[in-house]
C-alpha cells in the first residue's frame, strides 16, 4: 500500500486550480461564491461549510436508497459525496465530516423511532452517528493510499461490525446491505452474506469517488494527449459494470419440497403504545382470522395449509396461566387442525422476568416445543441501568419487568418442516439468522404497532429478502398489524399485507435444506474485510509518520 503519488504544481498554478492536502486538485474558480467554494473543498485541515454541506448531502442521499423510497442507487452516489468530502483531509477533521454525514443519515432513516418519543429518536440517531467518527477518520487516512477504493469500502464493514455489536448487543439497523436487496448486488449476500453486499455498495461509491477524481485530473491535465488521464476513469466503471454483472450471474434457488403455509395477521385496535393494553383484543383478532382461515379452507376457497404463523404478541396473554387465553388459542388451533407457531408472552417460573415466545401448538397436544426471543431489545424489552434511568426518565415505567434472554436457537419442528425461528429486530444480526438457517423455512414474528405508517417496518422487510437470498429459503413474515409477507428464497415478494388490517396469506413455497456459500462461510467474510480495512488504516499511519521523518 504505497502512497498515493499526483502531478506536482507549480505554487501559481496551485493558486488558481488548488491542490488541497493529499493531492486533489480543484477546478478553476471565478471571484464570488464558487471561490468560496472552491476554498472550502480544497480545505486540507479544516473542515468549513461547503464540505460540511456535502458531508449532509451524502448522508440524505444515503438515506433515499432505503425504503420507502427505494432509490438503490443513491447508497454508493452517498458513499461516493462522503469518501470526496473526505478525501485529503486530516483524520480528526474526517471523524467530524464523518459524525456531520452520519448525523444526516441516521435521523431521517430512524424517524419511527419518534413514534416512542422524539428525544429517543435524536438521541438514538446521534449515538449511532458516533460510529461514523472512527469511519470518517479512517476514510480521510486510506484515501492517501494507493487503490483506496478497495480500503474505504473495507472501513465501512469495520464500522458496521462495531455498531451491530457494541453496546448491549449493537443495533445493526440501516447497514447498506439493506438498501440492495432488489439490485445486481443482491445475489452476492448467498455468496458472503450481508457484509460482502455492504462491501460491494461502498466499492462501488469508492470507485465512483476515484472516477470523479480522474476526471478531474484529466479536465486540468493539460497534456498533448488528454484521453491518457481518463484510462483511470474508463476502469473504474468498467469495474463497477463488472461488479453489477457478477452479480446477475450468480444463481439464486427457486425450487424445493412444495409446502404449503399460511400466515396471519390479526391487526390490533388501534396504532401506537397503547395497543399493548388491550391484549384481549389482539389475541381475540388472531383467533378470529384463525377460524376464518379454517372456515375458507372447508370452503374449498383456499387449499389446507401444513402449517400456520401467528406473529410476535398474537397473545400478551400467558396461555400457560391465563385459562381464558388457552382455551381461545387450542380452540382456533384444533379448527384449523394444523400446528401454529403462536406468539405469545410468559413469565419466567420465577415470576420476575417475561420471555417473548414463539410457541408451536399442536392441534391435537397443545402447546410443545417454544423459542425464546435471544436478543431482547434494550431500553425497550429490558431496562439496563433500571435504578437510575426510572428516576430520570418516567416513560421508562412501562417496562416494569425486563424480558429474559433466550438461550438455545429457534430451530423447531412445525408440522412437515424445520423451521428457524427470529423474533422481530433479530432478523438484522447476521449471527441469530444464520444459527437458525439450517431450517427449511425461516420464519420472522414481529409486532410493528408501535411503528406503524414509518419507515421501519418495510424496512423489516427489505432485510428479510436479503436473508432470503442470503440462506436459500422462504421467509415467512408475519406481523401483527403489518408488513406481514411471503419471500421467495430468490427474494421475491409472493405475497405482502398491507398495514393495519386483518390479512390471511395462503401460498404454497419451496421447503428448502441445501446450504448457501454464505451459510459455509459464517462470520469469516466480515471479519476478514473488517481486518483489511484496519490494516489499511495502520499502513497510512506508518506512511504518513515516515514522510514526517523524512521531513
Amino acid at each position: 500500500m504505497a502512497q498515493e503519488t499526483l502531478p506536482e504544481r507549480s505554487p501559481a498554478e496551485s493558486t488558481v486550480t488548488g491542490t488541497g492536502t493529499g493531492g486533489e486538485p480543484g477546478a478553476a474558480i471565478r471571484p464570488g461564491w464558487a471561490a468560496r467554494l472552491g476554498d472550502g473543498l480544497r480545505s486540507g485541515g479544516r473542515a468549513g461549510w461547503p464540505r460540511t454541506l456535502l458531508a449532509v448531502a451524502a448522508g440524505l442521499a444515503m438515506w433515499l436508497a432505503f425504503p420507502p423510497f427505494d432509490l438503490t442507487p443513491a447508497a454508493p452516489a452517498g458513499v461516493a459525496l462522503l469518501t470526496l468530502t473526505m478525501r485529503g483531509l486530516s483524520a480528526r477533521t474526517g471523524a467530524w465530516l464523518g459524525f456531520v454525514g452520519g448525523a444526516a443519515f441516521f435521523v431521517p432513516v430512524l424517524e419511527g423511532i419518534g413514534q416512542i418519543g422524539p428525544d429517543a429518536w435524536i438521541v438514538l440517531a446521534l449515538v449511532q452517528a458516533l460510529y461514523f467518527l472512527p469511519l470518517g477518520a479512517g476514510i480521510a487516512m486510506v484515501t492517501r493510499l494507493r487503490g483506496w477504493p478497495v480500503w474505504t469500502a473495507a472501513l465501512w464493514i469495520g464500522e458496521e461490525l462495531i455498531r451491530g455489536h457494541v453496546p448491549f448487543g449493537g443495533f445493526p439497523w440501516a447497514r447498506l446491505a439493506f438498501s440492495q436487496t432488489a439490485t445486481p448486488l443482491t445475489p452476492y449476500a448467498s455468496v458472503g452474506g450481508a457484509p460482502l453486499v455492504t462491501f460491494l455498495t461502498a466499492l462501488i461509491g469508492g470507485l465512483l469517488a476515484y472516477a470523479a477524481v480522474a476526471a478531474h485530473r484529466a479536465r486540468t491535465a493539460g497534456t498533448p494527449a488528454r484521453w491518457r488521464p481518463l484510462v483511470p476513469v474508463a476502469a473504474a466503471l468498467a469495474v463497477i459494470a463488472a461488479i453489477a454483472g457478477g452479480g446477475t450471474l450468480i444463481p439464486t434457488p427457486t425450487s424445493g419440497r412444495p409446502v404449503t403455509v399460511a400466515v396471519i395477521q390479526g391487526n390490533v385496535p388501534r396504532l401506537g403504545l397503547d395497543f399493548l393494553g388491550q391484549r384481549k383484543a389482539v389475541l381475540n383478532n388472531h383467533v378470529e382470522a384463525t377460524h376464518e382461515l379454517a372456515a375458507r379452507v372447508r370452503a374449498g376457497k383456499v387449499p389446507k395449509p401444513e402449517l400456520v404463523v401467528w406473529p410476535e404478541n398474537a397473545s400478551d396473554l400467558d396461555p400457560y396461566t391465563e385459562p381464558e387465553a388457552h382455551t381461545a388459542i387450542d380452540a382456533a388451533v384444533k379448527d384449523v387442525g394444523v400446528p401454529v407457531l403462536v406468539g405469545a408472552l410468559t413469565d419466567t417460573p420465577d415470576g420476575e422476568k417475561v420471555e417473548n415466545r414463539g410457541i408451536v401448538w399442536d392441534p391435537q397436544s397443545g402447546p410443545g416445543d417454544y423459542y425464546v426471543k435471544r436478543h431482547p431489545v434494550p431500553f425497550g424489552e429490558y431496562l439496563p441501568f433500571r435504578d437510575v434511568l426510572t428516576t430520570l426518565i418516567t416513560r421508562f415505567e412501562r417496562i416494569p419487568r425486563d424480558f429474559a434472554k433466550g438461550t438455545r436457537s429457534g430451530v423447531m419442528q412445525l408440522g412437515p418442516v424445520t423451521i428457524g425461528d427470529v423474533i422481530c429486530f433479530e432478523v438484522a444480526y447476521d449471527k441469530e439468522v444464520r444459527d437458525v438457517a439450517r431450517g427449511d423455512l425461516l420464519v420472522v414474528q414481529t409486532n410493528n404497532a408501535t411503528y406503524g405508517k414509518t419507515s421501519l417496518p418495510p424496512q423489516q422487510i427489505a432485510m428479510s429478502r436479503l436473508r432470503a437470498v442470503e440462506h436459500g429459503r422462504t421467509i415467512l413474515v408475519a406481523a401483527t398489524s403489518g408488513i406481514s409477507a411471503i419471500v421467495a428464497p430468490d427474494g421475491r415478494m409472493i405475497d405482502e399485507s398491507r398495514e393495519f388490517v386483518p390479512d390471511i396469506q395462503v401460498e404454497t413455497v419451496p421447503a428448502r435444506t441445501a446450504t448457501t456459500l454464505s451459510d459455509r462461510l459464517g462470520a469469516a467474510p466480515e471479519w476478514t474485510l473488517a481486518a483489511l480495512g484496519l490494516g489499511a488504516i495502520f499502513a497510512a499511519a506508518w506512511t504518513a509518520a515516515r514522510e514526517n521523518e523524512g521531513n
